[in-house]
């Protein structure tokens, strides 16, 4: 199982430049040909960003498609998963919204987290960018 990041699915509702190979992973996870966790506080911060962005259509279809992913699992943290979160933070030096996903990871000892952000080098769990997923 991996634990997939923010930053995924905004490359692909932003349309940034990583788009792509983000679809592609998106699109494993969709198929179930892959699992993955993505924790309530994503979800969240997407719906913070993209109400920001005045792009509540494109939300509205995003938050549609994510009961259609065979191989996606929504998990609700609890506040004892937030307090954890706060000594990660500590001890690694990642700030809060890092640290919760980190916490997950680790609560689900997920093979990678799955992200652009290189605040997650270095750590137990690894960071795996989209590409550079393998499946069998």
């Amino acid at each position: 199982m991996y634990l997939v990041d923010t930053n995924i699915f905004l490359e692909v509702l932003l349309a940034r430049k990583r788009k792509r190979e983000c679809k592609k992973f998106l699109k494993l996870l969709k198929d179930g040909k892959i699992d993955g966790i993505v924790t309530d506080f994503t979800i969240h911060s997407i719906i913070v960003l993209m109400n920001h962005f005045k792009k509540l259509d494109k939300l509205k279809i995003f938050l549609s498609s994510l009961r259609g992913y065979k191989g996606l699992h929504v998990y609700t943290t609890s506040l004892i998963d937030e307090l954890n979160a706060v000594d990660i933070a500590l001890e690694n030096r990642l700030d809060m919204d890092d640290a919760i996903q980190y916490a997950v990871a680790l609560k689900f000892n997920t093979k990678a987290i799955v992200s652009f952000d290189r605040h997650f080098d270095d750590l137990k769990i690894p960071r795996l960018e989209p590409s550079k997923l393998r499946v069998k």
